[in-house]
């Protein structure tokens, strides 16, 4: 087939419809290796869209390529959890087996290596995407081997199945992941009606898992109360872009629990009356979607989604999946909507919020994995079961994705108000621990000290994940890699966010290279309250919470980095004031002419 036809080809399969902008620009990249300008000119012709929009969206996702990247494309996890399994350290001896600089591509355009965010993969790191197949556990060995299977051009079907196997690490399981037959939640909600198993939400006092922790019934009770326009139905969205550094739960429940989370979505679709739903996966889970494609089909198949659910008249509703493209800023509702909808992931301005105009301006609920599996076990055990387990403003259990300095790095279910102390001692803490970044990289950091406090929303909320850091770990570090990520992963809507992410990674930078002062920490703390207040965004208003927490609770990492003069040379205090002073007026001089002339 010519370049021409597998376009069309594309572009038929997904109805030539703009809203499957990131699924068709996805297809064609992983046919023809990049998306090349006439490309992107012929995709724009045939969705209708103007070509710069197109342009635009596949220029914000770093995972699509408007330059060639080679037959093999190498992305290494950069998160600092892969930092200290040595990931750095193998990425240097790949290139320098291959004769490349990282982040360009080689001069026989065969090969890229270069490095990318946090790839749900902490537990068995490092890790690595080749060609946006996940690849764990790599060792030196491993990439010896990997330099040859490329300087050889071994497809990539042919390398060694290990290196792409993932596992799922259950340390420690509960109620919610427990045994399961798929249909027998549905079946109770039917039962009990809509409204009552809204009010059964209710009364579980079931909040959201993605880390707000919003109530979940009054989330959908503004849905169900949205008015519709002719020709509109309510939208159902998980939201599985598990994008928070030191994450991975979300991808266990995907791989081994993904009827808990398809029959929460649905049964949330019975309650809001709504017919469509959307899975929107990140894209570094690329290698769970023909699965999970699977698995809807088989639900298809056992009368669990499609026409008349369960033989109930007008109970219509199916699941897609979309793939996301590499975009943290996706996690956010509002951007997750945008992307869904062909558009760069940038965040709305909000209000209206999504439960009254969401997906194409029609009502639309987003739950996240974890929620959706609680709705299933909700519906299936009932609210009393569930409100008796956690604390009471922090009912059921929550899965925790525990890596880093841990002897049983993996995932581990305990009901919510359990102390950090006693998830650490279940994991095997291998030394004495320093800090422990709790919820991400936009989480809380803890000392040592604090590790008798609750995990729960009366305490320390979480979203899920424990980055642990032993004595021999520098935490200044660890804030420093946090600080570059959201760099990377600023949208760059707003001011605060595009250029606050940016100058906080250059003054890390600079007291990292030993050339900071106290001014530098001084402005980083004037930077993350002009970020937190003024971003449009939770990215933007979170992104120095590593950096505030680590400088409160870690500063000799920050003050021994400070620049030191061992000679002060003499000078005249009187001179040096004066000449400030004429500096001063000049200023003030060349500002009011400046204003005169404008």
């Amino acid at each position: 087939m010519t370049e021409k036809d597998i376009i069309d080809t594309i572009l038929t399969k997904h109805g030539r419809e703009g809203t499957r902008l990131l699924q068709i620009l996805r297809e064609v990249q992983e046919a023809l290796g990049w998306l090349s300008p006439p490309a992107i000119t012929a995709i724009a012709r045939g969705i209708g869209w103007p070509r710069a929009k197109v342009e635009a969206t596949a220029a914000f996702y770093s995972f699509f390529h408007l330059r060639p990247r080679g037959k093999y494309c190498l992305l290494w996890s950069d998160n600092i959890i892969d930092r200290m399994q040595g990931s750095r350290e193998l990425m240097h001896r790949l290139c320098e087996k291959l004769w490349l600089e990282p982040g360009r591509l080689s001069e026989d355009g065969l090969v890229f290596v270069h490095t990318t965010s946090d790839i749900g993969m902490g537990d068995q790191g490092p890790a690595l995407l080749i060609n946006y197949r996940v690849a764990t556990a790599m060792t030196p060995e491993r990439v010896d081997a990997m330099a040859e299977l490329i300087r050889a051009q071994t497809p990539l079907a042919e390398w060694p199945a290990e290196w792409f196997a993932v596992a799922d690490n259950v340390r420690k399981a509960g109620p919610l992941l427990s045994s399961f037959t798929p249909g027998s939640a549905l079946r109770a909600a039917l039962a009990r009606g809509a409204e009552a198993q809204l009010a059964e939400i209710g009364a579980s006092r079931l909040r959201g898992r993605g880390g707000a922790g919003f109530p979940t019934q009054r989330k959908w009770q503004a849905c169900r109360e949205a008015p519709l326009k002719e020709g509109q139905t309510r939208i159902v969205i998980c939201n599985a872009d598990e994008g928070e550094p030191g994450t991975f739960k979300d991808r266990l429940l995907l791989t081994r629990y993904a009827d808990l989370v398809f029959e929460g979505m649905t049964i949330a679709a019975y309650v809001l009356g709504a017919r469509k739903g959307f899975l929107y996966l990140r894209g570094e889970y690329r290698y769970l979607l023909e699965a999970l494609d699977a698995k809807l089909d088989e639900r298809r198949r056992a009368g669990l989604l499609g026409h008349a659910i369960l033989g109930v008249a007008d109970f219509d509703f199916d699941i897609e999946i979309h793939l996301g493209a590499g975009a943290y800023v996706c996690g956010e509702e509002s951007a997750l909507i945008e992307s869904l909808e062909g558009k760069p992931g940038r965040p709305r301005v909000r209000p209206p919020f999504p439960v009254t105009h969401g997906y194409l301006e029609q009502p639309t609920i987003v739950n996240n994995v974890e929620t959706f599996a609680c709705v299933t076990r909700i519906a299936e055990h009932g609210a009393e079961w569930f409100a008796r387990l956690g604390t009471p403003q922090s009912t059921g259990t929550k899965l925790f994705s525990v890596s880093g300095d841990v002897v049983r790095p993996g995932i581990y279910e305990y009901p919510f108000g359990t102390t950090v102390a006693e998830v650490l001692e279940a994991a095997g803490v291998a030394q004495c621990v320093q800090g422990v970044q709790v919820s991400g990289a936009s989480g809380t950091t803890l000392t040592g000290d604090e590790l008798s406090r609750r995990l729960c929303f009366e305490d320390v909320p979480t979203a899920g994940a424990l980055m642990v850091f032993d004595c021999r770990r520098d935490m200044f570090e660890a804030a420093r890699n946090f600080a570059h990520f959201f760099a990377h992963e600023s949208c760059g809507f707003c001011t605060p966010c595009r250029v606050g992410t940016q100058v906080v990674a250059r003054l890390m930078d600079k007291l990292a290279a030993g050339h900071g002062s106290q001014y530098d920490i001084q402005e980083l703390s004037k930077l993350s309250r002009l970020m937190k207040n003024a971003s449009h965004c939770g990215l933007g208003q979170t992104a120095c919470n590593p950096i505030v927490d680590t400088l409160a609770k870690f500063r000799p990492a920050y003050e021994r980095r400070l620049m030191t003069l061992d000679f002060v040379p003499a000078f005249d205090l009187d001179a040096e004031l004066s000449q400030a002073r004429q500096m001063t007026r000049r200023d003030d001089e060349a500002a009011h002419l400046f204003t005169a002339q404008g």
